[in-house]
């Protein structure tokens, strides 16, 4: 039999399903939104792969990676959202008299997100092989950045619990969240870094995180098995989930207290 704090857990998780799910505002923008930019990106700048040192002479094998990014990045702004809605309603106050542990609540209010990433995963995937994009690493490789995807899916997820639990207000989540986008922007996800001609962006990118992301994602796509651009591809992702779980629980902790 399961222990009462593991029921909880499975509670917590199918309410974070069926709720994501029931509202096709959770669900369609995360597809709708990475997929547009995709197709546009994809048929506007197919001649950039005839740039002398461009990795792949199919630019939509290289903008494959965008709807995927950019799918990850849309998880911020749906589990604030979700959090601050239960922070607003009084949900998260009565949590506090039962034994549930600060984490098994967090990843419980990730559930919702990761099945939404299944469904990006899936959706990006079969239109992305229709256009004519390849996996160069074959089905392995397609395994292992679905892997990549859902570790950054639960991460930038965790991240926007902790804005939600930070904030407790869903305005100001609708406001912080789009942010996060300007930082893919800023990354090597649109173009090659090493084809970046304008120094201070290519300084940024450089810098920025998101870069290393987004080049583990698309390695698998263009040049099949790059070990260290995988290695740092899941380092992002598993920091970005590490850290935003513990920064969540001090802050669910904080905010527990105060009230």
């Amino acid at each position: 039999m399961r222990s009462p704090a593991a029921r909880q857990v499975g509670l917590l998780a199918h309410r974070s399903i069926t709720r994501t799910l029931r509202d096709p505002g959770n669900v369609a923008p995360g597809i709708v939104v990475p997929l547009l930019l995709f197709l546009i990106v994809g048929s506007g700048l197919g001649d950039a792969t005839k740039i002398e040192g461009f990795p792949t002479d199919s630019f939509i094998t290289f903008a494959l990676t965008i709807p995927f990014a950019q799918g990850a990045m849309m998880t911020i702004g749906n589990t604030g959202q979700a959090i601050t809605t239960d922070i607003e309603h009084g949900f998260i106050n009565r949590l506090a008299l039962t034994p549930l542990r600060g984490v098994a609540l967090l990843a419980a209010q990730l559930a919702g997100a990761l099945v939404v990433g299944v469904i990006q995963a899936a959706v990006f995937f079969g239109v992305g092989l229709a256009a004519g994009a390849r996996v160069e690493a074959g089905v392995v490789g397609a395994l292992v950045l679905f892997a990549l995807f859902i570790v950054a899916v639960l991460g930038f997820g965790a991240f926007g619990i902790f804005i939600g639990l930070w904030t407790g207000s869903s305005p100001a989540v609708q406001a912080i969240a789009p942010l996060a986008g300007v930082f893919l922007f800023l990354s090597s996800m649109a173009f090659p870094r090493n084809l970046i001609e304008t120094d201070w962006f290519r300084q940024v990118a450089t810098l920025n995180p998101l870069s290393y992301l987004v080049e583990g994602m698309r390695s698998l796509l263009i040049f099949g098995w790059d070990g260290q651009a995988l290695a740092l591809g899941f380092l992002v992702a598993g920091v970005v989930l590490i850290v935003s779980i513990v920064a969540s629980a001090a802050t669910l902790r904080r905010r527990l207290v105060a009230r």
